[in-house]
């Protein structure tokens, strides 16, 4: 009897516990340092339908107007004059602190050229750095839109080409997305 159960407990954890064996993927590749950009970027260019992002931090800087954060800002604004589908949702807190301010300056740019951009309830610090594009491929990692995040720290993301874990993350995206508001 005893070893049925054992024998019945491994069958449905292994074949109904989808959460525990992960998704199926089609290629994963570490993304470090300053390959960040050009990855994000090229993902930006060749998006057909979605992007959604969360983010800590995304500074747009009026002096440095070739920066990688504002061309990375300016790739999102060119995909959505294109026809996708572009969300973003950024930290905001309470206290003007240095990465509400930003937030507030970029979220404002992008939402004028007709991104949608919310800000989340200011008990709840949003520290996630997701990208998610065309319901297909996610980014997830350390990196934050920030000069020395894309320039100068060590930071490591993970691209990952499933539409089984796009769809997940989209769902939790979606779920995060109903409890912000806008900027205003």
């Amino acid at each position: 009897m005893f070893k049925k159960s054992i024998i019945l407990f491994i069958v449905v954890f292994l074949f109904l516990d989808t959460y525990s064996l992960g998704f199926p993927a089609k290629d994963v590749q570490i993304i470090t340092d300053r390959q960040y950009f050009g990855v994000v970027r090229k993902c930006f260019q060749e998006a057909q339908s979605s992007i959604k992002i969360m983010m800590f931090e995304a500074s747009y800087y009026e002096k440095y107007l070739n920066s990688s954060s504002n061309l990375l800002i300016r790739e999102l604004i060119a995909a959505k004059k294109r026809g996708v589908d572009v969300k973003v949702i950024l930290e905001r807190r309470e206290e003007k602190e240095r990465a509400t301010s930003r937030n507030m300056k970029t979220g404002s740019l992008m939402a004028k050229a007709g991104v949608e951009v919310m800000y989340d309830p200011l008990d709840i610090t949003t520290h996630t750095k997701l990208l998610i594009i065309d319901d297909r491929i996610s980014i997830v990692g350390s990196t934050n839109w920030t000069y020395n995040a894309l320039e100068k720290n060590h930071e490591v993301s993970v691209l990952i080409s499933s539409p089984e874990v796009a769809n997940n993350l989209r769902d939790y995206f979606q779920d995060v997305w109903k409890t912000c508001s806008e900027g205003k």
